[in-house]
């Protein structure tokens, strides 16, 4: 028999790994490859680590030196010597996340479901739905184009129905522009909330400026519920507050218009069912002004009392809001008591 064959007294060449013969399985095992496997990792982790050397070298920004020595008489005289001393106010949080459409600061909702949504923002939905911001802007058209309906007529009281409708549209208008979710006209609500606020501050008198401005505001409005865009653009320098949305006076009026609407359905249950819809919109309404008033800027935004009284009004409105939905007349009948009784009370307290 051959004995290279058999494999035992070949002559092996130096250096190479040896086959060895397992003893239980009866196959070859060849020794030698862990010291190979070895010597590989330990040059691939030598090339991993001047990489990271050459990476951190490349990396590395030549920067100019701090500058030394006294300032000159420019410099002194463009910059504070010490900036603390000059600024006013608590530092700002810029960790904090405002909400879309620019709104500033608001009340952290009440006990019935309009509470702030994840992401940060007022959650509308829970006061209002989209039907009636729709409706809202829709009716109120129709006021301001019968109060403009000539300068004549605009002057001789029309531009007061003008400056309430206007101002009914922009406080719709910035609560879509803020909504949380894609409601109608939410693109240009933003645009469309200052022109119709600009409008409804203008139309406090009657005059042939301010007829003509609210003229060009009917245009804009035809032409967004048409499906475009207003073709004007409002100059807003400052920073948004929803003071200037709306004058309070105006939302005080669109307040006692929509309790007007909801006392024919608290009359009896079938005045209710008869006039359901209507009371759902006037809720809504009611609840949107009972918030927005306690926004700050406004008169008696700090006033505890009277966020008191505005916060049971905006509550009460919503708890009517969910019985008309549910078709509830004596939940409906006893939440329209409470806006009553609310407002009531804070006329008593900031009226007298």
């Amino acid at each position: 028999m051959d004995r290279r064959a058999k494999g035992s007294d070949e002559p092996r060449p130096p250096h190479s790994p040896r086959a060895v013969v397992c003893p239980r399985h009866r196959f070859p095992v060849v020794q030698g490859f862990p010291v190979v496997i070895c010597v590989v990792m330990a040059a691939a982790a030598m090339v991993v680590a001047e990489a990271q050397t050459l990476r951190r070298t490349a990396t590395q920004v030549r920067r100019a030196a701090p500058p030394t020595g006294p300032w000159d008489r420019s410099v002194e005289g463009t910059f504070f010597p010490d900036a603390f001393t000059t600024l006013v106010g608590p530092r700002p949080d810029f960790t904090a996340r405002p909400s879309s459409g620019g709104s500033t600061g608001g009340s952290s909702g009440g006990s019935d479901g309009q509470a702030a949504p994840q992401g940060g923002g007022f959650r509308w939905s829970g006061l209002v739905s989209e039907d009636t911001l729709t409706d809202e802007i829709k009716n109120m058209k129709d006021v301001v184009v019968e109060a403009c309906a000539t300068p004549s007529a605009f002057k001789g009281g029309g531009y007061d129905k003008a400056r309430k409708g206007f101002s009914a549209i922009a406080l719709a208008f910035a609560v879509v522009a803020d909504y949380d979710g894609d409601v109608r006209w939410k693109k240009d609500a933003v645009t469309a909330r200052d022109l119709f606020a600009r409008a409804g501050f203008n139309c406090k008198v009657g005059t042939d400026q301010s007829f003509a401005e609210a003229k060009a505001r009917i245009d804009d409005l035809n032409r967004m519920l048409q499906g475009s865009s207003p073709e004007s653009r409002p100059e807003r320098d400052e920073e948004f507050a929803w003071s200037q949305v709306a004058g309070r006076p105006a939302l005080m009026s669109r307040l006692e218009e929509a309790q007007a609407a909801l006392r024919p359905a608290a009359a009896s249950a079938a005045d209710f069912k008869r006039n359901v819809e209507a009371a759902l919109h006037a809720a809504e309404v009611v609840a949107v002004i009972g918030e927005i008033i306690q926004r700050r800027d406004y008169e008696y935004h700090d006033d505890q009392t009277y966020v008191g009284y505005s916060s049971e009004m905006r509550d009460a409105a919503a708890a009517l809001r969910q019985a008309c939905n549910d078709g509830n007349y004596e939940a409906a009948r006893e939440a329209a008591g409470r806006i009553e009784k609310s407002c009531n009370a804070c006329h008593g307290d900031y009226r007298g």
